[in-house]
């Protein structure tokens, strides 16, 4: 065997690009995840992304079952987000931003409705 001389290092062959849409496949799930009681019939929760410079700006939106903490669960919601994509997509996530769609009564029928 001969020895291969003139090898490039790893970092120098090229680099790894990671599409919008995968990101904000990871911020959804992540999102998923952050609820603690997600409706049973809501909606998954879906996001958008923009990616620059190994940054990703990160929009969510959801529903939640009523009531709850509104306030607790929409930042549990972005501090999941931001950790998962940067563990996954090795990106800086300088921004979240939750938006709540809906809100589903924990009862159903005509007494759970809101006037």
């Amino acid at each position: 065997m001969t020895a291969v001389t003139g090898r490039v290092a790893a970092a120098e062959r090229g680099e790894t690009r990671i599409a919008d849409r995968v990101v904000a496949k990871i911020a959804a799930q992540a999102a998923k995840e952050a609820v603690d009681d997600p409706p049973e019939n809501g909606a998954s929760p879906r996001a958008t992304v923009t990616v620059h410079n190994d940054a990703a700006r990160v929009r969510v939106s959801l529903e939640l079952g009523y009531p709850c903490d509104i306030g607790r669960q929409c930042g549990a919601v972005r501090s999941r987000v931001a950790q998962r994509v940067k563990t996954l997509a090795g990106m800086e996530v300088p921004e979240v931003a939750v938006q709540v769609e809906r809100l589903h009564p924990a009862t159903s029928g005509a007494q759970g409705r809101i006037r």
